[in-house]
């Protein structure tokens, strides 16, 4: 099964799927993955900073992002490339993600930090489509676990993550106009 029907699309099963609508049009919404300033605002689940987003948006360009938990847990960090394989603005991005030191080096689930269930690679599709009223529908699709205890853990965060960028596009009317326009 796959999300749509094109040959690239994702696989499902033990699939993240986060969807949510923002009150901004897509050129806008793309930004949140373009512009570090604005990625360094929601990535990291709930309680989290992003301290670090070197962002190279193209293809066989790479964006690094540091996600720092907060003091109470210790205050550790994990970094992510993100390596973009299809970048199409403002409507589709598809990246393989990988765990990396802070000098970029490339390390396992378990050497970053986290479960050895968690894939060394995970595939991200990430959608924009055009609402009515300029807004826009945000599909994140995250593929590549093997049990659903660790989908179910990425699903989590990725929900926060998404919820933290949707605040940022809300409007305080819903319209997107006091959003960050770019």
């Amino acid at each position: 099964m796959t999300t749509d029907d094109r040959p690239d699309a994702p696989r499902t099963e033990h699939a993240v799927v986060v969807s949510r609508e923002l009150d901004v049009p897509p050129d806008v919404a793309w930004t949140a993955w373009s512009d570090p300033d604005l990625l360094r605002r929601w990535w990291g689940p709930t309680g989290f900073t992003c301290p670090r987003a070197d962002v190279d948006v193209r293809v066989g360009g790479s964006t690094v992002v540091t996600m720092q938990a907060p003091d109470e847990w210790g205050g550790f960090r994990i970094h992510n490339r993100w390596s973009f394989r299809v970048v199409q603005p403002p409507e589709r991005l598809a990246f393989v993600s990988t765990f990396v030191d802070e000098a970029g080096t490339a390390l396992t689930p378990g050497e970053a930090g986290v479960p050895a269930t968690v894939p060394v690679e995970v595939p991200h599709v990430v959608l924009l489509e055009p609402l009515p009223d300029g807004r826009t529908r945000l599909t994140l699709t995250e593929t590549g676990y093997v049990d659903e205890e660790t989908r179910a853990q990425s699903q989590a965060g990725q929900e926060q993550c998404i919820d933290k960028m949707q605040a940022i596009f809300a409007a305080p009317d819903g319209s997107g106009r006091d959003a960050p326009h770019l």
